[in-house]
């Protein structure tokens, strides 16, 4: 089983629709995936249909209370399982940094998945910060992949997220961790995207994914209808090219 954290503290660069289109891309080439929503925004839940205020959410499962099995539920796709987060997710930084198990919690939380085995991937949906969430993602995960919209403020992101990375290894707090690529996303055909493309390549050549994700309508409208793109839009671009990515992605994973 492998756990990916999709990261980036940067907001608005496609993270949550990385994360929940690549799971259901992966789910769809017989993969069994669990989504694991770790943003109180509770994006990744909504935009597969799911009700976030029910019961079974991930907060006590931080805390202890809980197994995290006993929180996953189905999202009504093949191999695609969520456990899903609650705006109360907010609160749980406080209570995790007070208790001082902020950098284990999750990592403890996922151990018997780990040991069943049950999952061939685990992705985590991280919020757009630094914070105490961000960091129990990173100390749980095998790796790291950094969605990264195609402009150059982006590139400060990408810097600062490759720093806490080496931070949390060198801590000792999670020395395995690695860089499992970049996915380049909202792509136009513009000279600033190419530039911004081609900078990344020069600068990462053997992380970055050779699909990159075009910008889409069709991709912003789908959330509203609790579907994944490749359900609301199967045979438009952005689709296809997150197909392709999950293929690529897999081929990484699986050689």
């Amino acid at each position: 089983m492998k756990v990916v954290a999709v990261a980036n503290q940067k907001g608005g660069v496609g993270k949550t629709t990385t994360a929940v289109t690549l799971s259901a891309a992966l789910a769809a080439k017989k993969r069994k995936v669990l989504l694991i929503d770790m943003d109180p925004q509770a994006n990744a839940s909504s935009a597969l249909g799911i009700e976030v205020e029910g019961a079974d959410s991930l907060y006590p499962a931080l805390l202890g209370q809980c197994s995290l099995e006993s929180q996953i539920r189905p999202t009504g796709r093949k191999n695609l399982s969520i456990v899903a987060s609650h705006i109360d997710l907010a609160g749980v930084e406080v209570e995790l940094a007070l208790a001082g198990t902020h950098l284990t919690c999750l990592r403890d939380a996922l151990k018997s998945l780990r040991q069943k085995a049950e999952y061939d991937y685990v992705i985590l949906d991280t919020p757009p910060s630094l914070g105490v969430l961000m960091t129990a993602s990173l100390c749980a995960s095998d790796e790291l992949l950094t969605p990264l919209q195609c402009e150059y403020f982006s590139l400060d992101g990408l810097a600062k997220i490759l720093y806490v990375m080496d931070q949390i290894r060198e801590s000792g707090a999670n020395e395995s961790l690695e860089h499992g690529g970049v996915l380049m996303t909202m792509f136009s055909n513009t000279n600033l995207a190419h530039q911004v493309v081609e900078q990344v390549q020069e600068n990462l050549p053997l992380l970055i994914y050779k699909t990159t994700i075009p910008r889409s309508v069709r991709v912003a409208e789908s959330p509203s209808f609790g579907l994944t793109v490749l359900e609301h839009d199967p045979r438009g671009a952005a689709a296809s090219a997150y197909m392709k990515v999950a293929q690529e992605f897999i081929r990484r994973h699986e050689r």
